[in-house]
C-alpha cells in the first residue's frame, strides 16, 4: 500500500478573515483604558497572558504558572486569553502593529506566540535583559540569540530520534548512520509527511541540510532566495530513495500522532518524534518504558525555544509585572512547572534543577537547537515533498 497524505484546505478561510477584526477589536485600547483594569485602593496589578497556540498551553498558565506565581506575588492577578490555535495570528500582528505606531497600549502584557521573535525583531516588543529579567542570565546565550533582544525563551523543544530498546541497542548516532538503519532494517523506520507535521518536517529538513552547504542552511533559516531550492535536489532523491524501506514500504503517517501510535503498538522500531509529545505519551503510557529517545549530529535534527514578549507600548507599572512574571517562569520552580505541565524541556542548565527533571532531560539539550527553514522555504518544501517523494 502506498499512500500520500491527504492536506485538508479550510473552507471557513474567508469567515475566519471577516470576523477577525470583530474578534480582536478589543486589543487596541488607549493607555488610559488599559490600566483601567489595577485596582488602585488595594495596590493591586491585573496582568493579562494573551496565548496563541493550543489548550494545553492555557492549562500550563492557569493551571500551574499562574497560581504559583500569584501566590508568590499576592498584589498581582493575572488572566489569560487565548486564540486557539493562532487562528487570527495575522490580525493580532497587524492590530499588535498600528498599536505601536500609534503609541497605544493593547490589551495583554505578556504574550506567549509562535510570532513573538518575528514581532519582537520588528520593534514591536520591549527590550529585555537580566537586569530587569534576572533569571534572563541562565539562558544559554545561544538560545536566546534565536529569539533576539525582546523574546524571551522560556521552553523548549526538538524532533528526538525514538527508538524501541527491544529492538535496538545500539541507535544511530550520525544522520548517515540512520539512513544505513533505515536500509537494513526495512519496515521498520516512519516518519510522516512534513505537511502534517513537524516531526516528520524536521526528518526531511535534516536530510536536505545534509547537502546543504553552513551559509545556504543560515540563509534558509533566516531569508527567502527561491533560486536556493535547486540544492535540495539530491536530498530528495535520498528521500525518494528511502521509500520502499519505509514502513510497508512507503507509507507515511498523516500526523506526528500517528506515528507515536506506530511506536507505542510496536509497529516500527524507530522514528523521528517531537520531544514534549513523546515524554508526555510516555507519561501517559501510550508509549511503553521499553522506547527510549536520544538526538542524531552531522546534523541533527531541527528544534526551537518558545518565546514570551511584552508589548512595547506596555505602561512601566504593568511592564514592572509583566517582568517578575517572566522572571518566575524562568526560576527553578517555574521550570519545573513547565516540565511537568507540558514536558517542555528548561531553559536553564539542568543543574539548577532537581534531579527528577535533570534525569528526564539529559539527551535534550535546548543550547544546541538546530533551527528549521524560514516559514516560505518550509511551505515549498512541504509542496516539493508531495511531488517528488511519494511513488
Amino acid at each position: 500500500m502506498k499512500t500520500r497524505a491527504v492536506h485538508p484546505r479550510s473552507l471557513a478561510g474567508i469567515a475566519i478573515a471577516a470576523t477577525a477584526a470583530v474578534a480582536l477589536s478589543g486589543c487596541v485600547q488607549s493607555a488610559n483604558a488599559s490600566s483601567a483594569g489595577d485596582d488602585a485602593s488595594n495596590g493591586t496589578t491585573n496582568l493579562t497572558v494573551f496565548i496563541s497556540g493550543d489548550t494545553n498551553v492555557q492549562a500550563l498558565w492557569d493551571g500551574s504558572l499562574i497560581p504559583a506565581f500569584e501566590k508568590a506575588h499576592p498584589n498581582v492577578h493575572v488572566s489569560t486569553s487565548i486564540d486557539l490555535h493562532g487562528q487570527h495570528d495575522a490580525q493580532t500582528q497587524a492590530n499588535l502593529t498600528t498599536a505601536v505606531k500609534a503609541d497605544k497600549t493593547v490589551a495583554y502584557d505578556l504574550v506567549d506566540a509562535g510570532w513573538v521573535s518575528t514581532v519582537g525583531k520588528a520593534g514591536l516588543l520591549s527590550t529585555v535583559s537580566a537586569s530587569a529579567i534576572p533569571n534572563l542570565k541562565n539562558v544559554p546565550e545561544a538560545t536566546k540569540r534565536q529569539g533576539g533582544d525582546a523574546a524571551i525563551p522560556y521552553r523548549a523543544s526538538s524532533v528526538l530520534l525514538a527508538y524501541d530498546t527491544k529492538k535496538v541497542t545500539d541507535p544511530p548516532k550520525t544522520l548517515d548512520d540512520l539512513l544505513a538503519w533505515i536500509k537494513q532494517h526495512p519496515g521498520e523506520f516512519a516518519y510522516n509527511s512534513p505537511a502534517s507535521g513537524g516531526s516528520g518536517g524536521a526528518f526531511v529538513m535534516t536530510v536536505l541540510a545534509k547537502y546543504l552547504s553552513g551559509s545556504e542552511q543560515a540563509s534558509m533559516q533566516t531569508s527567502y532566495d527561491k533560486s536556493l531550492e535547486s540544492k535540495w535536489d539530491e536530498g530528495f532523491q535520498t528521500l525518494k530513495d528511502l521509500g520502499p524501506s519505509m514502513y510497508q514500504k512507503g507509507v507515511y503517517p498523516n500526523g506526528n500522532d500517528q506515528v507515536l501510535q506506530l511506536l507505542g503498538s510496536g509497529q516500527i522500531a524507530m522514528a523521528p518524534v517531537w520531544s514534549d509529545q513523546f515524554i508526555t505519551a510516555q507519561k501517559a503510557g501510550t508509549i511503553g518504558k521499553d522506547v527510549a529517545f536520544t538526538q542524531i549530529s552531522d546534523p541533527s535534527f531541527t528544534g526551537s525555544a518558545s518565546f514570551l514578549g511584552i508589548p512595547k507600548t506596555e505602561p512601566e507599572a504593568k511592564k514592572q509585572a509583566a517582568e517578575e512574571l517572566a522572571d518566575f517562569v524562568l526560576s527553578s520552580k517555574g521550570q519545573q512547572l513547565v516540565a511537568s505541565a507540558v514536558s517542555g524541556y528548561p531553559v536553564v542548565p539542568l543543574d539548577s534543577l532537581p534531579k527528577s527533571v535533570a534525569q528526564q532531560f539529559a539527551d535534550a539539550d535546548p543550547s544546541t537547537l538546530r533551527l528549521g527553514f524560514q516559514s516560505q522555504f518550509a511551505a515549498d518544501m512541504n509542496a516539493a515533498w508531495d511531488a517528488k517523494v511519494p511513488q
